[in-house]
């Protein structure tokens, strides 16, 4: 590092820095900026769309937030009474004090359990894993709960819309098409609901949302790295992934231990900010160089799978991140991102051109998925086919609602399969979930100082624009080990959010 402070290219850039501050153009970015705070705060048209809803305002206060935050703090409850019985038989057991101090690093546990949950190649990956593992760190958090009467899952933060979801997924089965299909995939979404509910509650601190994000960041880098090998050692193309007449010269798709180049890029997407955060917030110099080189070979790898829609989500996501963590860097941001351009390699370049070509077989397969997802919501637009891709499936087989060439797998769009799955009640609970925690983390972020919450929580908000983004063109929750990645991302939001608010008040 001080080979670099003394270089001449450290030098040039201080000396440019320091004229920029200087200089009208600074200053006129500043006066925008200001400007459009001022817009965002006052405009009547963008005030509605800012702040929190009725509903979201209410929540926290509800008698029903209330008796389920009542119900899931329960078993806590009980081991505290048991505990406040006999304190001597517990203060006094060797055995007793490990589980409470185990109990009390519940979030370093997690970050543990993701590490070691994300890094299982396919070929060993069972979905029983994540709830189990989910599981593990609920209890964990109840035995803390057992000599802390302060520690209580908490309902407020994760607010009203997941839990509209959540309870459509029970709906999605008991109005499933095939109940017995669908009551499977209600455990991967069990799994996630869990992960979202112990996350929330066992942050407490920054530290703990680096950890967590740091477990993260160990996947994104196991990950790449078998992905910039598979590159090395040769990917056959698979032609059910590529249509070799308009990407005539493009090489094999990596995927990484995910089984499928889109999952792969997914993970990509959802994880790479949280990397990304951690260059920015990280203390020591090694940490930054060590987090910059896992983003590098993360990203490179994204460019690896040739996964067009989550180069667009991940394109999206670092706009949004950059406007959420430093609005006044966006011109620079642009200018490079201009200047990228032309040293992309011609296979991605090519790959980027074939997004809205019609004759691509892969766009213009997604067009009868579509159509028959739109049948299934005109035939059942209240209750959806069932929770679950096989439940959809087989209700679109069996009313012929697909007249596609390749049989229908899912939508190949986030709304549409959640919509055909989980019903009215489903997207409404989903799209307003997403909009609900974006726009709390937005807010939180522009009204606080900087910090690694903030940072962390910008990371996790632009990953989950992104993702949106992504879904317009792909189904995320297709793997439900992707589906458990998500919803960890989303709860990290939800967490720095809280972290951030509390310093605030």
């Amino acid at each position: 590092m001080t080979i670099l402070r003394e270089s001449m290219i450290y030098q040039l850039w201080l000396a440019l820095l320091a004229v920029y501050d200087e200089s009208r153009l600074h200053a006129l970015l500043v006066r925008l900026g200001a400007w459009c705070n001022r817009q965002i705060d006052e405009s009547w048209i963008l005030q509605p769309l800012c702040r929190e809803g009725i509903v979201a305002r209410a929540w926290p206060e509800s008698g029903l937030c209330r008796l389920l935050t009542g119900l899931v703090n329960l078993p806590g409850w009980i081991l505290h009474k048991l505990y406040r019985l006999l304190p001597v038989t517990f203060e006094d057991s060797f055995f007793a004090q490990l589980a409470f101090q185990v109990g009390d690093e519940a979030a370093i546990a997690q970050s543990w359990v993701i590490l070691l949950l994300w890094c299982i190649p396919f070929a060993y990956w069972n979905n029983a894993y994540s709830l189990m593992g989910f599981v593990l760190v609920l209890a964990l958090f109840y035995v803390r709960s057992m000599h802390r009467e302060q520690a209580r899952l908490d309902l407020q933060n994760i607010g009203f819309y997941p839990l509209v979801l959540f309870g459509a997924m029970f709906l999605g089965v008991a109005f499933s098409y095939e109940p017995s299909s669908s009551m499977r995939f209600l455990i991967y979404h069990i799994s996630a609901a869990l992960c979202v509910l112990v996350t929330v509650a066992v942050v407490r601190s920054a530290e703990d949302l680096k950890r967590l994000a740091a477990g993260g960041g160990v996947c994104v880098l196991v990950s790449s790295l078998y992905g910039v090998y598979q590159r090395i050692q040769g990917v056959e193309v698979n032609e059910s992934y590529v249509d070799l007449t308009v990407n005539e010269g493009m090489p094999g798709r990596v995927e990484s231990y995910f089984d499928n180049p889109n999952t792969f890029a997914e993970v990509l997407i959802l994880l790479l900010p949280l990397v990304l955060a951690l260059i920015f917030c990280s203390r020591h110099w090694w940490s930054k160089l060590m987090a910059s080189g896992v983003f590098v070979i993360g990203a490179a790898a994204l460019g690896m799978t040739y996964s067009r829609a989550s180069w667009v989500g991940m394109a999206c996501a670092m706009v949004v991140m950059v406007f959420l963590w430093k609005p006044r860097l966006i011109p620079g941001f642009v200018v490079l991102s201009c200047l990228a351009m032309p040293f992309l390699p011609d296979t991605i370049w090519n790959r980027i051109l074939t997004i809205a070509n019609p004759a691509d077989s892969s766009t213009a397969s997604r067009i009868p998925l579509y159509e028959a997802a739109v049948e299934v919501i005109k035939k059942s637009p209240i209750t959806g086919a069932g929770l679950g891709t096989a439940a959809t499936q087989d209700y679109i087989r069996d009313f012929n609602l697909c007249h596609g060439d390749a049989p229908f797998v899912h939508a190949h769009n986030f709304y549409l399969q959640v919509w055909i799955e989980a019903g009215l009640l489903g997207i409404v609970g989903f799209v307003g979930s997403m909009l609900w925690n974006i726009k709390r983390a937005a807010h939180t972020v522009r009204h606080c100082e900087n910090s690694a919450a903030r940072t962390l929580t910008c990371a996790a908000a632009s990953a989950l624009c992104g993702a949106m983004v992504c879904g317009l063109a792909d189904y995320l929750w297709n793997y439900p080990r992707v589906m458990c990645i998500f919803w960890f991302v989303f709860a990290v939001a939800l967490s720095g959010t809280k972290i951030c608010r509390t310093k605030m008040a």
